[in-house]
């Protein structure tokens, strides 16, 4: 028998890194090619990753919330057998030896020893006793170059012990230098730290006295890594704010009629099985505004020294997960009538919801929106997501007080912002998308007369 280490891919963003989220097997599972074992998140999107060979399952190689780089080993397969490597023995079944018949396995070939250490120890056995292992040795002759570098427990014990681990070692005043790692992969677990303080979780309560706790009784700080989606959503908005220089103007606008429509239409055939809602409408305005004044969906092209000119609305729409913020976005939106508009947002924001935005759906926006008002929230200053020139931030439509004609009554109104780049965007030409906005949102017939 053999075992063979499936390397952590990449899943075709050009990420460098993703963090385990969850295994679907464990130690003991039998697996077949195709098989969904782990699902990982990378910087925007979660991926299930399918097992490239057949086998049973023998070692996890990484723990559920730990971030590693593309290449790394992250499980452990017993596959079919090698006559090879079955001369030293079941010791011996740890040596990762691609199976040559499958290709997914040969991609990795390269990487080859980079599990566990022991690996290296019994390979080196294998050699010795039994000439005729050595074929199957032969791919990872580079493995003695990693020898020097033995005494490495200290740093794997740091790299492998996750936050809350490390905050219970420094309760409990232990160094993690001294303890030992029984997790997968030598990662240290609570129950490593407190065997080694000989004292149980709860003996660190003491010493944190009550005045030094915070909210419902937990630590005052908490260190949690920076990863994954609010890693990339940090270095996006930081890259924008300081590449693109911004401009926000607002304009409060009567939405009566908007609000009017909406309800006419959910009672409609066309609308009876679709979730409409003014996001909506606006989505559909900011498609046919964007045609009148064409640079707020146009791109600056730093590297070519050129403005690009998109005639076609990829519309962005921001969405608040538990994982983060994405902005996936509606493929040629501009195309679509009201009511499959509504569809594909509901879509979107359903899949973004539960973590499974694809990393296609985050590419190519031209220009987007984000609805704060669904927080309750009257407007703000929004960030542009990089490449885009323009963002609309769509505020809380409440009933206010409002002067018609020439009366003041009870009417339905909101706020909308509007952040552009201005490299792109003169205040003209910003000030005329808002108007256009606003007009459509006054009176949707305005969509009739524009066309």
């Amino acid at each position: 028998m053999s075992v063979s280490q499936f390397n952590l891919p990449d899943v075709g963003e050009g990420l460098t890194e993703a963090e385990i989220v969850s295994w679907k097997v464990k130690p003991g599972d039998a697996v077949k090619v195709n098989d969904v074992i782990v699902e990982i998140e990378t910087a925007k999107s979660l991926v299930e990753l399918p097992c490239p060979f057949a086998g049973v399952v023998e070692t996890l190689l990484v723990d559920e919330g730990q971030t590693v780089d593309v290449g790394t080993p992250i499980i452990a397969v017993r596959t079919g057998a090698d006559p090879a490597t079955e001369v030293g023995g079941p010791a011996e079944d740890m040596v990762p030896v691609p199976p040559a018949p499958e290709p997914a396995e040969e991609r990795q070939a390269v990487l080859v020893g980079y599990g566990p250490r022991t690996t290296a120890a019994k390979r080196r056995a294998r050699k010795a006793a039994a000439p005729a292992a050595a074929p199957a040795a032969a791919p990872v002759e580079p493995q003695p170059v990693a020898e020097p570098v033995e005494p490495e427990p200290v740093a794997r014990v740091s790299v492998l012990a996750k936050p809350p681990v490390r905050k219970l070692a420094k309760d409990l005043g232990v160094d993690l230098a001294t303890v030992t790692a029984t997790g997968p992969n030598g990662t240290i677990s609570r129950d490593d730290v407190q065997a080694a303080a000989a004292t149980p979780a709860p003996a660190a309560a003491p010493v944190v006295a009550p005045s030094g706790a915070g909210w419902g009784g937990l630590p005052r700080q908490e260190r949690v890594a920076i990863r994954s989606v609010r890693k990339a959503t940090a270095k996006a908005v930081t890259a924008s704010a300081f590449t693109a220089p911004h401009v926000t103007e607002f304009v409060t606008v009567d939405v009566t009629r908007t609000m009017k429509l909406v309800e006419r239409l959910r009672d409609a055939r066309e609308f009876r099985d679709v979730k409409l809602s003014p996001l909506a409408v606006l989505a559909k305005a900011v498609c046919i505004a964007a045609r009148r004044t064409p640079d707020v969906n146009a791109r600056w092209d730093e590297a070519a020294g050129e403005i690009v000119l998109q005639r076609y609305v990829n519309l962005g729409i921001a969405a608040a997960t538990p994982r983060g913020l994405v902005v996936p976005n509606v493929k040629d939106a501009d195309q679509l009538s009201l009511r499959e508009l509504a569809v594909a947002i509901n879509q979107l924001a359903a899949t973004a919801r539960e973590g499974k935005t694809p990393p296609e759906d985050m590419l190519g926006g031209t220009i987007s929106i984000t609805n704060v008002g669904v927080f309750g929230v009257d407007t703000g200053t929004p960030i542009l997501p990089p490449g885009e020139a323009a963002i609309v931030a769509f505020g809380a439509v409440r009933k206010q007080p409002w002067v018609h004609k020439d009366e003041v009554k009870p009417r339905w109104v909101t706020t909308l912002a509007l952040s552009f780049d201005h490299r792109l965007v003169d205040g003209e030409q910003g000030s005329r998308f808002l108007a256009d906005l606003a007009a459509l949102l006054q009176d949707p017939a305005n969509a009739l007369v524009w066309g």
